[in-house]
């Protein structure tokens, strides 16, 4: 038998950071699934889902909270078997003058047609002509049963001229 874990981890960012967590995973016989990493403000942050033997994972868990010596901040949750996802999954790009609040109206529009996140990606930039900061979004949510692609699609358009931003859905 076998457990999921999902590992997320905070660690100064240096080189070496991924390599040293994945030592520590392969020294248990995990098996690395999936992730998603970055570089943020001088750290280095993610999410992982491993797969280890139930008979190994207490080790590998003890063995990821000893990285704490290493400069880590790690949790582990041992994952459930999960449920194959319903509904249909929408994409969609955001793009707009940079002010604070967009990703909070933007997943208050989603909670409230209880929708769900299923992935989001945000960053800023500096804007091509005349300064300011543009922020982005690329997102995939999926939809309930009984929530219609047109009714999700301007619900969201309607967030989205409120907060002044531009948005592209089913292109992501």
């Amino acid at each position: 038998m076998s457990e999921t874990l999902i590992i997320t981890f905070i660690a100064r960012d240096r080189p070496g950071v991924v390599e040293q967590l994945s030592d520590v995973v392969d020294t248990h016989d995990g098996n690395w699934l999936e992730s998603r990493m970055a570089h943020l403000a001088e750290t280095f942050a993610g999410v992982a889902r491993v797969q280890v033997s139930s008979a190994k994972s207490k080790a590998l868990q003890s063995a990821l909270g000893d990285l704490g010596d290493s400069g880590f901040q790690v949790t582990v949750h041992v994952a459930g078997e999960g449920k194959d996802a319903k509904g249909e999954l929408i994409d969609f790009e955001i793009v707009g003058p940079d002010h604070p609040g967009i990703v909070h109206e933007l997943t208050k529009t989603i909670a409230g047609l209880k929708a769900s996140v299923e992935e989001m990606e945000t960053w800023i930039e500096g804007a091509p002509h005349g300064g300011g900061t543009l922020f982005h979004a690329r997102t995939s949510v999926r939809l309930p049963e009984g929530l219609s692609e047109e009714d999700f699609r301007d619900a969201l358009e309607d967030s989205a001229n409120a907060l002044v931003v531009d948005i592209v859905i089913g292109e992501a």
